[in-house]
């Protein structure tokens, strides 16, 4: 069973339940597992409606290639920010901006980041460029996907207990090295906290999780996700992208959020609960991207 049949269920029962609109509904899965895919589909489906939806990415909201080069510069031994990806490398105030603005009934234009750009390392499109996506009210439904969407800072007990126990596990299993130091992880987890906010517009939550091996970590699958998606992408457009070794070091940049943040979704901060808590969907894929299993949170 494809991931699209209980996604659309979850939102439909969702709509129907909901007592104001539009209904935030946030949808997270790690590089790869087909969540733009899945959320274009959604979107889809959900029209047949007669739903207005606007589709928002995470990736659209990243710092300009400026501002990715300047946060690397002025942080020169943090290895997770030498490029885009881990919280800290996107535009926290621009999508509050949207989301506020798709809230409150305005319209709005989505904002939009090529990957293709710089080598790969991506540039936000300029504002009413070609292909500009315009969002009229009144809206629905708003979907925010992206990898680490609903991540939340953890304490620094527990930080520091993750990073003798889990990060120094699937480091041996993942075969990387220990260019990531704990500096890094502390920078990426105080930058977590600027997006509490954002995350206090969803109602309602849907993961993707790659099914647990007993012999390899559920982790290890992204490397490959990912690199498909970048050579579909590299197909369509003449070659421009990263190349192989590019997408290896680009992962594993991203490792360490799955690792210390990536339960967040479904336990929040401290006394922080996340709002959608009770009305959230978990979904287990395997390799093949195709459904093992559900659960609720």
């Amino acid at each position: 069973m494809s991931a699209l049949e209980p996604l659309v269920a979850h939102v439909l029962r969702a709509i129907s339940a909901a007592h104001a609109r539009p209904l935030f509904v946030a949808l997270q899965g790690p590089q790869g597992s087909g969540k733009s895919y899945l959320s274009a589909l959604l979107v889809t489906q959900l029209r047949s409606h007669s739903l207005n939806v606007a589709l928002l990415s995470l990736d659209d909201i990243y710092l300009p290639h400026a501002g990715l080069v300047s946060l690397a510069e002025t942080h020169p031994d943090n290895t997770l920010w030498r490029g885009r990806g881990q919280p800290g490398t996107h535009d926290i105030s621009l999508g509050l901006q949207v989301l506020t603005q798709l809230k409150e009934g305005k319209s709005v234009e989505i904002p939009r980041f090529e990957k293709s750009l710089f080598g790969g390392e991506g540039d936000r499109l300029p504002a009413g460029s070609e292909g500009a996506v315009v969002v009229a009210p009144p809206v629905d439904i708003v979907i925010f996907e992206g990898w680490c969407v609903g991540f939340y800072p953890v304490s620094l007990d527990e930080l520091d207990a993750r990073w003798d126990g889990a990060w120094a596990e699937e480091r041996q299993r993942l075969r990387m090295d220990d260019s990531v130091r704990k500096q890094d992880v502390l920078d990426a987890n105080e930058a977590l906290k600027n997006y509490i906010p954002m995350w206090d517009f969803f109602d309602i939550f849907v993961q993707l999780q790659p099914s647990p091996s007993a012999v390899q970590s559920p982790l290890s699958v992204i490397y490959t996700w990912r690199l498909e998606q970048e050579h579909h992408m590299k197909a369509r457009n003449g070659g421009k992208g990263m190349s192989d070794a590019g997408v290896k070091a680009f992962v594993d940049r991203y490792i360490p959020g799955y690792v210390f943040f990536g339960d967040g979704p479904a336990i929040g901060f401290g006394a922080l609960t996340p709002r959608w808590i009770g009305n959230s969907l978990r979904i287990h894929i395997d390799n093949n991207r195709v459904v093992v299993g559900t659960e609720v949170f």
